[in-house]
Parts: C-alpha cells; structure tokens; sequence
C-alpha cells in the first residue's frame, strides 16, 4: 500500500482547552493556543494565541505572540507582539515589533531591541521569589 507521511503540515497547531489548567513548562514545537490556564513557563517555536479566557501565570519565549487573555510574567517575542483590545499584562515585555489595541493594558517596561537580546529564557519576576518578599518587608 502507499506510505503514509507523519511530518507535521503547515496548519498543525497545539491547544490547550478552556478548563485545563497545567503547571509546569510548555514546550511547543510549532504553534501553541491558550485558552485554558498555565501556571509555568511557555516556549514555543511557532506563534501563540492567548484566548479571552487564556491566562499565563509564568513567563513566555515565543518568536510570535497575539495576546487576547491575561499573563502575569516576562513576555520576550523574537519578531511580533500583539495586544488586543482585552489583553492584561502584568510584566516586562521584550519585543522586536509591537502592535497595540486601544483598551489594552500593559503594567510594566517595555524594550524594543534586536533579536541578540530575546533568545534567553526570561528570569521571574523579582516578586515570585519568596526571599525577595520577606527581604521588602524586613527594611
């Protein structure tokens, strides 16, 4: 009989439902939509979606991001960022390319620079580490 070809096609993407929450660190090889809860770290090769009802509690490595949920994390996009209209970001953003929706909002720094500075995994935020909490509050 004929053989079947297992290598991925251009439309194949990754999703994790509404309803699902994972904790831990995904890794997507190809494109990732999020319309459930992460609580971990998020690197992909490809292009995520975060839904209206997506949220990231961790950070993100992508090289394209189109953002309609919520994070609370380090954002770093190789080539394009995008902001819909219900998009929350509670963190630093490194992008090289930035498209905002009015309504958007974005509580943290933004840097805009070339891709030598976005291929590192982004450290957490100084908040997420316990010692750095008790450290503010001992001053």
């Amino acid at each position: 009989m004929g053989k079947i070809n297992e290598e991925p096609c251009g439309g194949l993407h990754n999703v994790l439902a509404a309803g699902t929450v994972l904790t831990g660190t995904v890794v997507a090889e190809s494109d990732f939509r999020l319309d459930g809860r992460v609580e971990g770290e998020i690197n992909c090769k490809g292009k995520i979606v975060i839904g209206p009802k997506g949220s990231v509690k961790g950070n993100i490595l992508t090289d394209n991001a189109e953002i309609f949920g919520n994070i609370e994390g380090v954002v770093r996009a190789r080539e394009r960022l995008v902001l819909k209209s219900s998009a929350v970001i509670k963190g630093d953003i490194y992008i090289q390319t930035l498209e905002i929706e009015p309504g958007a909002k974005l509580n943290g720094s933004c840097s805009m620079s070339g891709k030598e500075g976005l291929t590192t995994p982004a450290a957490p935020p100084p908040h997420a580490n316990p010692a750095n909490v008790n450290a503010q509050k001992a001053k």
